[in-house]
């Protein structure tokens, strides 16, 4: 007969979790869980949750006929020496001749839709950009079994609990 308690559905649940601190950066909600597990804490009783979601897109510069082309060119060029390696596996054809061939159709067709896609955007995007997703707030929650003694331990800590009068 086990003694444990019965385990939430998903490792990435608990059954009644309860907030422990919100961390304005994951590093010092890192640093919080570190330190419990550090005092023998049961940390599979924690979670750090990301909240208050942001997209941010950094834009990187400018597009132009030209960079399209380039960009085209060289993913398809990529694209081709891959099928070329691939084709090499199954010919007795000289290598060379294999990849190349691959590489010069590869690179036209890259250059060829690279170009037909930019044309279908009419000019509403002439820019390159990254986007990421990412969390402002970090909160640290723990099961309510265990809440009391997180705060206790955490309370060891500088600066591991929000000042609840910033």
């Amino acid at each position: 007969m086990s003694t444990q308690a019965p385990t939430p559905a998903s490792p990435l649940k608990l059954q009644f979790p309860q907030s422990l601190a919100v961390y304005d950066d994951y590093a010092k909600a890192q640093r919080s869980v570190d330190f419990l597990a550090d005092a023998d804490f049961p940390v599979d009783q924690l979670m750090i949750v990301g909240t208050d979601l942001k997209r941010i897109e950094r834009v990187t510069g400018r597009l132009t006929w030209s960079k399209i082309a380039v960009g085209g060119m060289l993913s398809g060029l990529w694209f081709g020496v891959f099928i070329g390696l691939v084709f090499a596996l199954f010919t007795t054809a000289n290598l060379w001749q294999v990849l190349l061939s691959t590489a010069f159709i590869g690179a036209t067709f890259g250059l060829i839709w690279a170009l037909i896609g930019y044309a279908f955007t009419r000019g509403r995007r002439d820019f390159s950009s990254v986007t990421q997703v990412v969390a402002t707030k970090y909160e640290v929650l723990v099961e309510h079994k265990h809440a009391a003694r997180a705060r206790e331990l955490l309370a060891g800590l500088p600066g591991a609990l929000p000042d609840p009068f910033a």
